[in-house]
């Protein structure tokens, strides 16, 4: 008996004919579209990346035999004449972890179609982000100049230091960098209405890219900062 029926576009022919079938037929398999199913790939292999670089930093680090520096001492402030051990970077943590709520708003504004106050919130994502790169070039530039870390060696202490926190703090700061573009581009086209007609997914993809390099950033206060 022949099997040629199809159900709801699935084909019910048994074994390898009905496979083909339903392959050809260029069915969806998960219902999640298609720039949100690339940016999660993309963040996937990110996260192998940063993964491979903090482990990395943590075997190195366990193993040395030279004193690592104290990151409470290298990364302190002096205030009015007191020392603030990791003051700048619990700044920058702040103003990363706020950008997170910004762009939770202005998903939610986006999914409302109020397309002034999602441009808005994306706008102000954008700047806390650029504050945070500001910042971090001012702590690179303090280590250069007046601590003389080199990504080749460190006059502090383990040689190693100088090389791993240009590598996992510059990596981090390129894609930040690249998230406070991608926020100006997308939230200028909001405001120019583009999205109108097919939505504004685009602004929840977004924000899945800056909520991951936030949580990146996360990982890289705890293991590189607070250890």
């Amino acid at each position: 008996m022949a099997h040629d029926a199809t159900v709801a576009g699935q084909s019910t022919d048994p074994g390898m004919k009905g496979l083909v079938d339903d392959w050809a037929s260029d069915r969806q398999t998960f219902h999640v579209p298609w720039g949100k199913a690339m940016m999660w790939i993309f963040l996937l292999s990110d996260t192998f990346i940063f993964t491979c670089f903090l482990t990395g930093y943590m075997n190195v680090r366990s193993s040395t035999r030279v004193q690592w520096p104290l990151p409470s001492e290298v990364f302190a402030l002096d205030v009015a004449g007191v020392t603030v051990p990791l003051l700048l970077i619990a700044i920058m943590t702040f103003v990363l972890i706020t950008s997170s709520g910004t762009m939770a708003l202005a998903v939610n504004m986006g999914y409302r179609r109020d397309r002034a106050k999602t441009a808005a919130l994306m706008f102000v994502t954008a700047a806390f982000g650029a504050i945070f790169v500001g910042m971090q070039a001012f702590e690179w530039s303090k280590l250069i100049i007046e601590e003389g870390v080199r990504p080749w060696g460190n006059p502090m202490g383990a040689p190693q230091f100088g090389s791993f926190f240009f590598m996992i703090t510059g990596f981090h700061g390129l894609h930040v960098s690249i998230g406070v573009i991608y926020l100006a581009v997308v939230a200028i086209k909001v405001l120019r209405g583009d999205y109108e007609s097919r939505g504004y997914e685009i602004v929840e993809i977004t924000g899945l890219y800056w909520h991951f390099v936030d949580l990146v950033w996360v990982f890289i206060f705890a293991f590189f900062y607070l250890w």
